[in-house]
């Protein structure tokens, strides 16, 4: 890309929360973004709401199917050409003790979590080492948990500490196509899933207590800094989390 021309960016689970700020962030930054997620609905507002919508597309996927990654990256492609950004960002939980988290609740949770951002990366690779010029950027939504487990979080902890894995081979495998990966551990954003924080969650020693939560849209800004590094450099791993939460020697 010549001078200050922005880049093709996919942002999966962009309808809501981290994504959505993300994708705000990319677009106003002058970024073409393609927002993915499950809901058309929420795609289609979280665009309006940029006040650059024109410069998005909305693309309904399913991150657990195969298929339909691809069908995400060839609708991208055919209206762009490339692909410069993807962040994987689509997560889901499921709170539970290990003896009581349904088998189905766990696999649910391996499909989004770990096989979605596999399936992500495998096709953002076949882009990007094809492309002209060759390369591209890959951001992982690691998150807190990637680092130190909540209670009652073995799924969504057990595929956090898997995509560090992920991100760790792809950023070593994509070396030879000028692909950089990375991940962004991200903790108590401010978003309708973290609201509870404020309420009271369960802690390391059995008590509920309250957690600070900061603003979301640092997090979009976070990703954008990583976005437009150029590709001789990368963030391997960035951590942006409230200042005060329990982190830091948590337990």
């Amino acid at each position: 890309m010549a001078g200050n021309e922005k880049g093709v960016a996919i942002v999966t689970g962009g309808g809501s929360g981290i994504g959505k700020a993300a994708a705000h962030a990319l677009l106003r930054d002058g970024w073409r973004v393609a927002v993915a997620g499950r809901r058309a609905d929420a795609l289609k507002q979280a665009l309006e709401e940029s006040g650059a919508a024109e410069r998005g597309l909305a693309v309904p996927t399913d991150v657990t199917d195969p298929a339909s990654v691809e069908a995400l990256f060839a609708a991208v492609t055919a209206k762009w050409r490339r692909v410069d950004l993807v962040f994987n960002n689509a997560g889901i939980g499921a709170g539970a003790s290990p003896e009581d988290l349904a088998i189905e609740d766990w696999k649910r949770v391996v499909d989004t979590n770990l096989n979605g951002v596999f399936y992500c990366i495998r096709e953002a690779f076949k882009v990007m080492k094809a492309q002209k010029p060759m390369g591209g950027r890959i951001i992982n939504n690691g998150s807190i948990s990637a680092h130190a487990p909540r209670p009652f979080s073995i799924a969504y902890t057990a595929t956090k500490h898997a995509v560090t894995g992920l991100t760790k081979t792809a950023a070593l495998d994509g070396r030879r196509y000028d692909i950089a990966v990375g991940q962004i551990d991200i903790g108590n954003a401010l978003t309708d899933l973290a609201a509870r924080m404020a309420k009271g969650v369960p802690q390391a020693n059995g008590e509920i207590a309250v957690e600070p939560l900061m603003d979301v849209n640092i997090v979009g800004q976070s990703v954008l800094y990583m976005a437009n590094l150029p590709l001789e450099a990368n963030v391997l791993f960035h951590t942006v989390m409230a200042t005060k939460m329990p982190f830091v020697g948590r337990g």
